[in-house]
Formats: structure tokens, sequence, C-alpha cells
């Protein structure tokens, strides 16, 4: 979604195999054609993965979001530079430059980390 400008929205899984994404009120038609048209890019990338057009572990789906050190680095990968940092017109007009790749993939997600004190830390003194 970054490479497309958007930051990850605020989802949910009502339904097993579901994904429900609720923009706001306050945007526009033209935001939400913008957000369709890259859902679609997206779908798109998704399908030449399953139909073994684009690389299963080396595609533009597992390096995003692609920042600008990607764009002017050494680039060995299956795919443009063109299609990694403006999939879209619009992405191109409105580009935002993430500073980092993906860190960890969805492993942040998926493994709840505290970097609070420990509970003794809080006792009554």
């Amino acid at each position: 979604m970054i490479d497309y400008g958007f930051h990850p929205p605020t989802m949910s899984w009502p339904v097993a195999g579901t994904l429900m994404i609720e923009p706001t009120e306050s945007e526009s038609l033209a935001e939400l054609d913008r957000f369709c048209e890259a859902m679609i890019a997206i779908r798109e990338e998704i399908r030449a993965i399953e139909a073994g057009e684009a690389d299963a572990e080396n595609n533009v789906l597992k390096h995003a979001p692609h920042t600008t050190a990607d764009l002017v680095a050494d680039w060995e990968r299956p795919y443009s530079r063109q299609v990694a940092v403006f999939p879209t017109p619009a992405a191109q007009a409105h580009k935002f430059w993430p500073a980092v790749n993906r860190i960890d993939q969805a492993y942040g997600d998926r493994n709840l980390m505290c970097s609070c004190l420990p509970m003794e830390a809080y006792g009554a003194g």
C-alpha cells in the first residue's frame, strides 16, 4: 500500500477469508477511485505470482515498500524500478517515500513485544 501512496488502512477480518477496509466519510470520490486503482493493481501483482509470471520469493510484493535507497542502488530484481516505485500514474504524481523497507514481515503483528519495565519496577516506593 505504501508504494501506492497509502498508509496501511485500519482493517478487520469480520468473516474468515475476507478483508474489510473502511475509509472515512471525508474521503473524496477521486481518493476512493485512487484507492480502488491501487487495490486492483496489487491484485494483479498477486495474480502474476499465482500464474508463475513473477517469482514467488523475489517479487514486487515481497520487497515492498520500496525506498529511495532502493531506487538508486544497484538493481538485481526480476521486476523494473518503475514497477517498484511508481506502480500507477497516481503514485508517480504523488509518491510517498518510506524511510525503510519492511523490517520483520508480519512477525511484530503476530508476536506481542513489550518494551515496558518489569512489573516489579512499578512497586510502591
